[in-house]
């Protein structure tokens, strides 16, 4: 890899810091990051320098946006120092491609966050968290992912974090990008990118002061076969935003329609799609509970953001005040 490269490695905990408990028998958090390093002596003779930070020893399902404020504050101070070429993050799978989203939307380096984990937990036969962490770290220290902005490794395969998807409960091949693929994939110790990371059209958004986002609350309700609309309703003035996450293209039963042009005039409501995969579209159908009819009632089409990333970035622009057109443009973005 040429001149030693430095990467910074932080820990959230995870199935790859998992042990197992003596009281309960299953696993938990306990491993730190110096831990998870050596178990993976492969790195020495690379050229790069890790620089190790234990940041958390939690579940990913118990992370918070607060975490995240925090974590992002820890990588900006580490990055704008200009001596670390890039960042590594190990956390539980579960949140991942949440987690990276709203990295991605606040990250203002070049220098690119690789987050990381893992399918089985270190007790289990062939756990695969020490590869994936080899593969991060290669992936943080590699010059041709700067500008990339967050990314995420596991499989030996590198996605952005726009695209990406936990799509299996337990295989070590979990992570997918529906519609794109991955960028790229590391193979004899070298990144070998297959794709152009996506173009970064969105700018960061600026840091949150806490407590600043707190009393945000930003709801999604999926939509089902027989939706009489009741809980939907629940939803109105419980809420500074909602993401619906309609059938196919952006389509609701006939019946919602009063509800959800009621909930757009009070708060944002934005329109994606429970499928995850593909945009929702704008023009082309128009009956009662299409996209041209909702659109027309107030609703804000999400693009080719899925529900989860629709409500995270409704949520990060509503903890910043933004209005609704800046809310509209900012959806926009993301239309292809």
């Amino acid at each position: 890899m040429g001149a030693t490269r430095t990467v910074a490695v932080y820990s959230l905990g995870g199935t790859i810091a998992m042990t197992t408990d003596p009281v309960t028998g299953g696993v938990v958090p306990a491993l730190s990051a110096h831990d998870l390093l050596a178990a993976v002596p492969q790195l020495e003779g690379h050229g790069v320098e890790v620089r190790v930070h234990d940041f958390r020893r939690v579940p990913s399902a118990s992370l918070g946006f607060d975490d995240l404020t925090e974590l992002g504050a820890e990588i900006d101070k580490t990055l704008a120092g200009g001596d670390v070429d890039g960042v590594v993050i190990t956390q539980g799978t579960d949140s991942i491609e949440e987690t990276a989203f709203v990295l991605d939307l606040r990250h203002g380096h070049e220098q690119p966050v690789v987050v990381t984990g893992a399918m089985r937990n270190p007790t289990m036969a062939g756990p695969d968290g020490p590869a994936n962490l080899y593969a991060a770290v290669l992936a943080a220290a590699d010059p041709q992912l700067h500008g990339a902005g967050v990314l995420v490794v596991l499989n030996e395969e590198i996605h952005a974090a726009r695209h990406v998807r936990k799509s299996h409960t337990t295989s070590p091949a979990a992570f997918t990008s529906p519609g794109a693929g991955p960028i790229g994939r590391i193979a004899e110790d070298v990144v070998r990118l297959t794709a152009t990371p996506p173009s970064r059209r969105f700018a960061p958004l600026k840091p949150l002061e806490p407590p600043r986002g707190h009393d945000v609350r930003v709801g999604l309700y999926t939509v089902s076969l027989g939706d009489d609309g009741e809980l939907l309703s629940a939803w109105d003035g419980r809420c500074d935003g909602l993401v619906v996450a309609a059938f196919g293209a952006g389509h609701v039963p006939g019946r919602l329609v009063g509800n959800l042009e009621r909930l757009a005039a009070r708060v944002p409501v934005i329109l994606s799609s429970r499928i995850d995969n593909g945009p929702v579209l704008t023009g082309t159908y128009g009956y009662p509970g299409s996209e041209i009819d909702l659109i027309g009632r107030g609703l804000i089409p999400a693009g080719t953001l899925g529900p989860y990333q629709a409500r995270l970035l409704l949520r990060e622009l509503l903890a910043r005040d933004a209005d609704r057109t800046a809310i509209a443009e900012a959806f926009a973005a993301f239309a292809h």
